[in-house]
């Protein structure tokens, strides 16, 4: 804890010797930004930069329910054409399709699904014809 700025003392000095011993005890060679540019000061204020923030450290997202399982749907489809055999195609398929089907049965809030669950077969044959392409 820092002192109390001691009476007759201008404010200024009080602070560079505040400073400069917290730089002789070595204080500011540990702090986790050294060396790091500072964050872009250009954007426009935001209240809530240090949720934002936060939220980006924690990998959380504050997408609606609905707009996430979206983006894993779309993430399983890209999964499918990185699959390496039929039973992990039928696998990543089964497992996006139980949770769209729970979706349509309860719709989450937020913007509509608009989507139904995959055709299991006809992803298998496109996987099959893109793995036949590709040889």
């Amino acid at each position: 804890m820092t002192d109390r700025k001691p009476p007759g003392v201008s404010f200024e000095s009080w602070v560079d010797k505040q400073i400069r011993e917290a730089t002789e005890r070595g204080e500011f060679a540990r702090l986790s930004g050294l060396g790091k540019p500072l964050p872009d000061d250009t954007a426009p204020y935001d209240e809530l930069w240090w949720v934002k923030g936060k939220m980006n450290r924690e990998g959380l997202s504050a997408l609606p329910p609905t707009l996430a399982l979206r983006k894993e749907a779309e993430d399983a489809l890209e999964a499918v054409g990185r699959a390496v055999s039929e039973s992990q195609v039928r696998r990543i398929v089964a497992e996006i399709n139980e949770k769209i089907d729970a979706a349509i049965r309860r719709p989450p809030p937020g913007p509509p699904l608009n989507l139904t669950p995959f055709d299991v077969e006809a992803l298998l044959t496109d996987w099959r014809a893109s793995r036949d392409a590709g040889s």
